[in-house]
């Protein structure tokens, strides 16, 4: 490890992680270990540094593409070599879950710490404290999950907080402009309520145009519909499920 002209900011427990993995994987495997961690300790507790200020601005994609790029020139100059995987500019999994990136989930708790790197030495930036919100799930490390909510914030919580179901908030994009609710996925069909943006429903069925979403209201009423799918935070234009 010598040869790499960088630190690595490492837990005991972690370096020695890595030390077994390195003493029994090929030259071209220690390259893809040491672009795990380091890319890892980029999110470390020496997160405020200035280099890290100065791409505060950049997406976590864009950030980790950069630490991927230099960790490859300093592989070709050691003579390791870095294999394909490691330098993909973009994965289509996540490394842990194997499930599709991004993708949406929902709060499982009324309490979730969102913090600002994947460990819980890591300072809060913020508590959500109503379970059921969506949130889109945009990188993943280990236990943590990196999400991004509907106001575009962004930060890390452990996966055991998040749930698999469907949840969407009705136009928070649209201030006071209330959203048609009908009974049946059709504009001609009876509007059965007028829901006010940021209504928070589950979604049941979606078919690229209308979503099916229940849920209850500001004043407490239970309301069961349709909406187009274009007007809902929580699911992608071209999700289909029922």
């Amino acid at each position: 490890m010598n040869s790499f002209p960088f630190r690595l900011r490492l837990t005991l427990a972690r370096a020695q992680r890595l030390y077994q993995v390195l003493t029994r994987r090929a030259s071209h495997k220690i390259c893809d270990e040491v672009a795990r961690v380091t890319i890892t300790s980029f999110f470390s507790s020496d997160a405020t540094n200035e280099k890290q200020r100065a791409m505060e601005g950049r997406s976590v994609k864009d950030r980790m593409n950069s630490v991927k790029r230099a960790i490859a020139a300093l592989c070709v100059l050691s003579g390791l070599g870095l294999s394909a995987p490691a330098l993909a500019a973009e994965t289509a999994v996540g490394s842990a879950s194997n499930l599709p990136l991004p993708r949406f989930a929902s709060l499982k708790s009324d309490r979730v710490n969102l913090r600002e790197g994947p460990s819980k030495e890591h300072r809060t930036k913020w508590i959500y404290e109503k379970a059921g919100l969506p949130v889109e799930i945009i990188a993943e490390f280990e236990t943590w999950r990196r999400i991004r909510d509907s106001e575009g914030a962004e930060g890390w919580v452990l996966h055991s907080l998040l749930s698999g179901r469907r949840t969407a908030l009705v136009a928070p994009w649209g201030k006071d402009k209330p959203v048609a609710l009908r009974s049946k996925p059709d504009d001609a069909a009876p509007m059965i309520a007028a829901l006010m943006p940021n209504v928070l429903g589950v979604v049941r069925t979606c078919d690229l145009k209308w979503c099916r979403i229940v849920g209850e209201g500001a004043e407490g009423q239970k309301f069961d519909g349709y909406v187009p799918q274009s007007q809902l935070w929580g699911v992608y234009p071209d999700d289909k499920f029922d």
